[in-house]
């Protein structure tokens, strides 16, 4: 018996996305119910989204939060699956959201992610990031695969992933949390028993360009949100560990390929590297010193 499905994007100011993120949706077989959730947006993506004929619900920048906000929208869908969407990724296809499902649909496993692509014009600095953590084939790992993949066996994005609600049920759903809701919820239910498939073919194009700042501040949240949930990752491997496997591996690229990159390479990993560290170290440092760093203001009101 097939399995109802719902898809969630989480949006603000994004209509000039939803064309691209939601077309595929609307031409799946599957015929998934669709909500789009948005946090105060002030360029019609709401309005548009109801013109394409999905569901939208509003929720107010400073209630929104990454795990709490998805946590929301799937107990409002309550689907037996429940995709999580970001605007910006555009699944190739209308039977991309099939494949990406099939593992659930058949109990393989509790949660299954897309394989990223970047978008067509990307850069090497976009496009690496996707080609070092998403590889050509798909598997399916356990808490038991720990010992050969390391912390990249909690490797999960929420730019496209599905999740069985039940399984979800079990461990209290989504956190409230800066970010990495879909590390923290994966982790869980690894330790619970569950498995998660890697899907490769099911393709979604989905990069960004940042500048070197941005990536500053992104990985300054990374590492403070990650240090406050690193029992959960605790493995033969250590996030610093992948860091240096994913230095060297883009440096070896760039020498192959292109060397006069190689000083904006090092800039770009200093960058990452710097805000990664001075997150982890500021967990007990004061709010507002967290929050002039963050990449999201938003989550600090109140606090």
């Amino acid at each position: 018996m097939n399995k109802s499905v719902g898809c969630i994007l989480i949006t603000h100011n994004a209509a000039h996305h939803l064309p691209y993120c939601l077309g595929p949706l609307l031409s799946s077989p599957l015929k998934p119910r669709i909500l789009v959730m948005n946090s105060s947006s002030e360029d019609g993506t709401v309005e548009l989204a109801q013109q394409m004929g999905v569901e939208t619900c509003v929720v107010p920048r400073k209630s929104f939060n990454h795990g709490t906000t998805r946590e929301m929208a799937r107990k409002r869908l309550g689907t037996d699956i429940v995709v999580m969407m970001t605007p910006d990724a555009y699944m190739s296809d209308a039977h991309t959201l099939e494949k990406l499902v099939e593992p659930l649909m058949h109990d393989r496993a509790s949660v299954s992610y897309a394989r990223q692509i970047p978008h067509p014009g990307a850069s090497f600095f976009e496009a690496f990031p996707r080609a070092f953590n998403y590889p050509n084939e798909s598997h399916i790992r356990g808490i038991q695969d720990a010992t050969r993949y390391g912390v990249y066996t909690f490797f999960c994005s929420n730019s496209c992933a599905a999740y069985l609600n039940n399984a979800l049920d079990c461990i209290g759903g989504f956190e409230r949390l800066l970010l990495g809701e879909d590390t923290v919820a994966v982790s869980k239910l690894l330790r619970q028993g569950h498995k998660i498939a890697y899907v490769s073919q099911a393709l979604v194009h989905h990069s960004h360009r940042y500048t070197l700042l941005e990536e500053f501040r992104r990985s300054f949240d990374t590492g403070l949100a990650r240090k406050g949930y690193e029992h959960l990752l605790e493995c033969p491997s250590t996030d610093t560990r992948r860091g240096m496997h994913y230095a060297k591996t883009m440096i070896r690229e760039l020498i192959a390929k292109s060397p006069v990159e190689i000083p904006y390479a090092s800039l770009h990993l200093f960058s990452k590297w710097s805000g990664y560290r001075l997150g982890r170290l500021s967990l007990k440092a004061p709010v507002w010193f967290k929050r002039f760093f963050s990449s999201q203001d938003f989550f600090w009101q109140g606090q």
